[in-house]
């Protein structure tokens, strides 16, 4: 089932994965409260594919982030800090009329009716992506590129741009899709909805949620969702605290001819191709300090387990251990545990990996798995 790691291309020089996406400075409440009564913000970023890109570089591979940020002091410090965790950011274009998007959030999770997001994002030079004006070689450069549903929902010209990248075409890299449902970014309803299934349908990798899944589609449970995407080669269902549950028929990094339909390079994850093998992983228990960031660094550990051609099982453990890392600090970001430290805990036996509790600072004391906090 583990298949090998790499596709055709030199693994040392190729970019592991490209992700394509608009990120934003964002500003982080000084205490929990409404925005009307917080009285000062720390600044941060923040972006669903920078952050898959950021967790990849910082877990040992080679990423890139494409997007499109202002000619102005935030898309400097975006572009920046990106680059700080190693990734390569050469390919991000400067709008010189349109501005970085920006956002205020509260401090509660935003699963929760207290949670509140402020955006600024209309008209960002982000929202101006489209075919005509990113860097399709560097796009197309990649093992894998990522994208997820936010970047459709910015405007015409960007649902445009996930068009054209995530339809057939000689040399396609694998396209992993993040379903990324943000009601509040679309404008009409159920028609909108609807793009997101169209897009995920195209791609080779697919991570929904089980609630969002539900909210978009009125699809409820994780077999009803698979039968809705039966193209992708793998779809990862997330289902909160109950784990996660994979339908894999095969997938490795590299490129596909162009008349694949939608199921990449066979013999990476599952069994024939055709032939669904199904996984379901227990989530871990953690210590919860933000649940902002979780999903992002979840597709970034999958992602990177199945570069290294490791076994489904495994590439689910590595999701919710990167998730874990990012679940017990209080931004977007984290460094993930080392790769040795987390190839222990992913080993594990079911019984041990059903015991383990992971706490804020779990990523840096590099113990054996026996000397994880349990309860």
């Amino acid at each position: 089932m583990s298949g090998p790691a790499a596709g055709t291309a030199d693994a040392a020089t190729t970019t592991d994965v490209v992700c394509l996406g608009e990120s934003m400075v964002t500003f982080l409440p000084s205490q929990p409260g409404r925005l009307a009564d917080v009285p000062s913000f720390g600044r941060g970023i923040g972006g669903a594919e920078s952050n898959v890109a950021c967790a990849l570089a910082a877990a040992g591979h080679r990423a890139a982030w494409v997007g499109r940020v202002g000619a102005d002091g935030f898309g400097d410090h975006l572009v920046e800090t990106i680059a700080s965790y190693g990734v390569d950011t050469s390919a991000v274009r400067r709008d010189p009329v349109r501005p970085t998007g920006i956002y205020f959030r509260t401090a509660t999770d935003r699963g929760t009716d207290t949670h509140e997001v402020a955006y600024y994002r209309a008209g960002s030079a982000a929202s101006a992506m489209s075919p005509d004006n990113v860097p399709y070689e560097d796009l197309l450069a990649g093992r894998v590129l990522h994208l997820s549903g936010i970047t459709a929902a910015l405007s015409a010209d960007c649902l445009a741009l996930l068009r054209d990248l995530t339809a057939p075409r000689p040399g396609r890299p694998l396209v992993s899709f993040d379903v990324n449902h943000r009601p509040h970014l679309w404008r009409g309803g159920d028609a909108d909805a609807s793009v997101l299934l169209e897009l995920a349908r195209r791609c080779d990798l697919v991570f929904v949620g089980e609630d969002e899944a539900e909210e978009a589609w009125g699809i409820v449970g994780a077999e009803a969702i698979r039968a809705a995407l039966p193209e992708p080669a793998v779809v990862v269902v997330k289902r909160g605290s109950a784990g996660a549950t994979v339908f894999a028929s095969g997938l490795r990094p590299g490129p596909r001819s162009s008349n694949a339909g939608g199921a990449g390079n066979a013999a990476g994850a599952g069994g024939a191709e055709g032939a669904d093998t199904v996984t379901l992983v227990p989530a871990l228990r953690v210590d919860v300090v933000a649940a902002v960031g979780a999903g992002d660094a979840f597709a970034a550990g999958f992602l990177s387990a199945t570069l290294r051609g490791l076994p489904v099982r495994e590439r689910v453990r590595h999701g919710h251990l990167m998730a874990a890392a990012v679940l017990t600090v209080p931004g977007d970001l984290t460094d993930p545990p080392a790769r040795d430290h987390a190839d222990r805990l992913a080993a594990l036996d079911d019984d041990a990996w059903g015991r383990l509790r992971l706490g804020p600072g779990w990523t840096a004391a590099d113990r054996a798995p026996e000397e994880v906090r349990t309860p």
